[in-house]
């Protein structure tokens, strides 16, 4: 079996979130028909793994064995320094059942506060995982990008704590950004370019 992706193949992605299937689409390139496990009305499975590529692996063959189709998951979350790299696989946990992310970087700035530290150093990590479906092969990558926290949060551009981050070598949040620049150097990004050389011709 061929791990390379063709032109037009059929992939599901193993995501709920709109934001999310529309950023990964755009890193696709256009290449693919991608379906959402959302769409499909694939339930979200229960995270159990406790790494960004556990999870990811958990997810794609979740939707894979689930669609008959081959599935594309990522898991990513904000690791803080200060905070022993939390919430890190827990991130989307932090923005409880209703997904307020608003919430979520309160939480992080009050437990930042909390240990009294000026240092606001944090990164994003990205894990993809391709898998085929009934029990086929996988391929798994990862991409970070550190940065700066700063609060109050700033702009309304992307989702999750993108207004809250400012990566390396910029003056601007990932909220504020225009999403093709986000795009071009985002955690996402760098794991898709491996992605990418593994798995496109």
């Amino acid at each position: 079996m061929t791990l390379k992706l063709e032109a037009g193949t059929k992939l599901v992605a193993a995501t709920h979130n709109p934001g999310k299937a529309k950023e990964l689409h755009a890193l696709l390139d256009g290449r693919f028909e991608v379906l959402t496990a959302g769409s499909l009305n694939i339930p979200e499975p229960d995270e159990t793994e406790t790494t960004f590529v556990g999870n990811a692996l958990l997810k794609a063959r979740h939707a894979a064995d689930l669609s008959g189709q081959i599935a594309l998951a990522d898991d990513s979350g904000l690791s803080v320094t200060v905070l022993d790299g939390a919430p890190g696989i827990y991130s989307a946990r932090w923005a409880g059942p209703e997904k307020d992310f608003r919430m979520a970087m309160d939480k992080v700035a009050e437990r930042i506060e909390e240990t009294g530290s000026e240092d606001r150093s944090a990164w994003f990590t990205c894990a993809l995982a391709v898998a085929w479906p009934n029990g086929g092969p996988a391929v798994v990558v990862q991409g970070e990008v550190h940065g700066t926290l700063i609060f109050p949060p700033r702009g309304d551009r992307g989702f999750g704590y993108d207004p809250i981050f400012i990566p390396d070598g910029y003056d601007q949040t990932f909220g504020e950004m225009d999403p093709a620049a986000k795009d071009a150097m985002s955690h996402r990004a760098v794991a898709f370019e491996k992605l990418k050389a593994a798995l496109f011709d």
